[in-house]
């Protein structure tokens, strides 16, 4: 019923590990980024996602472990026992590509992005090597609405941008910005007159 198509302006859709980050409306977000990518970058890329959702039932922990292999974080801090920076480096060590969510939980707001969380600054630190590259994902708020369970048939559209790489002394607070841009470079509202 829905389509999802995926734009590359900037990067090609090539074999090069990669975090890819995103914005952050719903919790089909990384199914549509896994669903563009070439069959061969799918199995090798892992969404990074919240423990809490996905655990809290069986179906959803079969489709978060089972069929996406997600890397599952406890977003919770008081109850968290493992680091989630440490289980995305692991990931990555262990040669998957990662679909992360900077904002850190979905934008339900009016606002085009929530203020990025510090983990992707501190990703891009422990991986200088690991290709960073923006996605910004449109529609899905119309296809899909908080509580709905029923896609209504539009399209969403994937697009892909230029990768980054975090610069020699650049600050947290002037990387995040700088990722902030680049994926808001990316929606079709930056293009617009």
């Amino acid at each position: 019923m829905t389509a999802v198509r995926g734009r590359w302006d900037g990067v090609a859709p090539t074999d090069e590990q990669r975090i890819y980050f995103a914005n952050h409306a719903s919790h089909g977000d990384f199914v549509l980024i896994w669903t563009v990518l070439p069959r061969r970058l799918r199995f090798a890329t892992r969404p990074v996602a919240g423990s809490d959702y996905w655990l809290k039932s069986g179906l959803r922990r079969f489709i978060g472990r089972d069929v996406f292999n997600a890397v599952l974080i406890d977003r919770n801090q008081a109850t968290r026992t493992t680091d989630p920076i440490g289980q995305m480096t692991d990931a990555l060590d262990a040669g998957s590509s990662l679909i992360v969510f900077p904002e850190g939980t979905r934008n339900t707001t009016d606002a085009p992005l929530l203020p990025f969380k510090s983990g992707l600054f501190h990703l891009a630190q422990a991986r200088p090597n690991v290709a960073l590259v923006p996605v910004w994902i449109d529609n899905l708020n119309r296809v899909m609405p908080k509580g709905e369970f029923v896609p209504v048939p539009l399209v969403c559209t994937v697009s892909f941008g230029a990768a980054l790489a975090l610069a020699e002394a650049e600050t947290k607070q002037d990387f995040l910005t700088r990722a902030e841009a680049a994926l808001l470079a990316l929606s079709p509202k930056a293009s617009a007159p």
